[in-house]
């Protein structure tokens, strides 16, 4: 009796929980749900810049001899003076022809093997290495990174400029997709990246919050590598993005600076990438998710020192700056779907289901209310489907049978729900995208949702698989000159 009354309050316990976590859940989803509005209207602008500042691009590049000539010819017609940009690429256990195209193009090439130590991150670290001993981290005010797939728009490093001259220490930039129309595969990708432009970029950089930085495309104050560059995990800028937010900096936006990127198109390589993604997510929550919460309790105490010499009032507004970015990139990092899966087999399928062995099973099968519009279908079409069986084994495997099919439709509606997502995307944002034919947009509209499926099921794997960082191979010839005129 006492083992019952012990096993019941710990059931209550874990309710409460449950409940509590799901109310903030909830509250942020609302909250996140408002971003969109935001970023439909506003984005952070910035003033012409009075300086122009001394920049270093940092390129980390492995067998890129296709597409690295590219970029550095991109950046060679950059309207921003040569004098001030020293170009800096890092041959990592390269076995083609890749250092001396970079060096025939201008750019200080060093080049690195290491078997052992092989992330991007790691190649970094050797480059920021070289920098310090031949040049020195603070000939340079900020830091440029790019993969050597991507192009620049003309005017990218002078529109970047502004930004940093406005005092931000982290500003990302406008991703645009250079084989957007190659297949479907490349458009899940493109679509994605626009999304978080809409969703995500647009809004924390008008709230002054924190956004992500995505890997490549971005500009940083030279204070963040006066120390060497350490985040060499799979993914190196979530961990980036994690540090910087919880020493208190801002990570901000500029949507008048456009670089373009190559999109996988091979569902082998998309996969690979995205596992590497999902388990470096997962490391990024585990190695900073204490950093970010302290933060949201305390705010500013542990933000770097010279973030802390302001008045009073300059603190106190910091401070609940510093709280909130804290927070949202918290709940960016919260592994949601590992959570809500737990629960669901938890909650819903294991203790429901033998429940069922006692209580019996009794359950409709289209309820025709709530909000998934493919269980109201179906119960227009089928009308009331009524389940019941008597308790034993039979309701609980009826009961597994039931919640699974059940499970399987809310999914197919969570699916058709990101839809409009991607007519969203191709409406506001058409006007600085490639050419691509009418019926080739309505099939990548329904295509899309697969970019968030994959990423589910990748972070399911990623719990349990050891993953090793892999190159990305790029093989698009497209120049900066063909996007122009195209």
């Amino acid at each position: 009796m006492q083992a019952f009354i012990n096993s019941a309050v710990q059931l209550l316990t874990l309710h409460n929980l449950v409940a509590v976590i799901n109310t903030i859940v909830a509250i942020f989803s609302t909250a996140f749900s408002a971003y969109w509005i935001v970023g439909f209207f506003f984005t952070r602008k910035f003033a012409p810049a009075k300086k122009q500042h001394k920049y270093a691009i940092c390129i980390a590049a492995r067998n890129e001899e296709a597409v690295i000539g590219n970029l550095l010819d991109s950046i060679s017609k950059q309207d921003y003076p040569s004098e001030l940009l020293t170009v800096f690429v890092v041959a990592d256990n390269c076995t083609d022809n890749t250092a001396a195209v970079a060096r025939a193009n201008g750019a200080v090439c060093y080049e690195r093997f290491n078997d052992y130590e092989n992330t991007k991150g790691f190649a970094l670290q050797f480059l920021f290495e070289n920098i310090r001993k031949d040049y020195g981290i603070e000939s340079f005010e900020g830091y440029f990174i790019f993969d050597a797939d991507n192009l620049l728009k003309q005017d990218y490093v002078s529109r970047m400029n502004d930004s940093f001259d406005a005092g931000l220490k982290i500003i990302t930039s406008y991703r645009n997709t250079k084989n957007f129309d190659e297949n479907w595969i490349a458009s899940t990708y493109a679509l994605h990246w626009l999304r978080s432009i809409r969703k995500n970029h647009r809004t924390r950089s008008v709230l002054r919050l924190a956004t992500n930085i995505q890997g490549t495309g971005f500009l940083f104050s030279n204070i963040f590598v006066k120390e060497g560059w350490k985040y060499t995990s799979l993914t190196e800028d979530r961990a980036f993005t994690a540090d910087a937010v919880a020493r208190g900096y801002q990570i901000s936006y500029n949507d008048a600076a456009m670089f373009y990127d190559e999109q996988p198109t091979s569902i082998k390589i998309a996969l690979r990438q995205r596992l590497r993604w999902s388990k470096g997510h997962l490391m990024a929550f585990k190695e900073t998710g204490w950093a970010l919460f302290k933060n949201i309790i305390f705010g500013s105490k542990y933000a770097d020192k010279e973030l802390r010499k302001d008045t009073r009032r300059g603190r106190f507004i910091e401070s609940c700056r510093h709280r909130l970015a804290s927070l949202d990139t918290l709940c960016q990092l919260f592994p949601s779907v590992i959570y809500n899966t737990a629960l669901w087999l938890i909650k819903t399928l294991i203790i429901s289901s033998v429940l069922c062995y006692t209580t019996g099973f009794s359950k409709e099968m289209f309820p025709g209310t709530g909000n998934n519009w493919l269980l109201r279908l179906l119960s227009l079409i089928f009308g009331k489907v009524n389940i019941t069986v008597e308790p034993g084994i039979s309701a609980v495997l009826c009961s597994i049978g039931i919640l699974i099919a059940l499970r399987i439709l809310s999914r197919i509606w969570w699916y058709l729900k990101k839809i409009p997502i991607a007519v969203y995307v191709f409406i506001v944002e058409h006007k600085r995208l490639i050419y691509i034919p009418w019926y080739k947009k309505l099939l990548y509209c329904f295509t899309f949702p697969a970019f968030d499926s994959i990423h589910r099921y990748t972070t399911y794997a990623a719990l349990f698989m050891r993953v090793t960082w892999k190159p990305i191979p790029h093989t698009s010839k497209v120049t900066i000159h063909d996007i122009v005129n195209n």
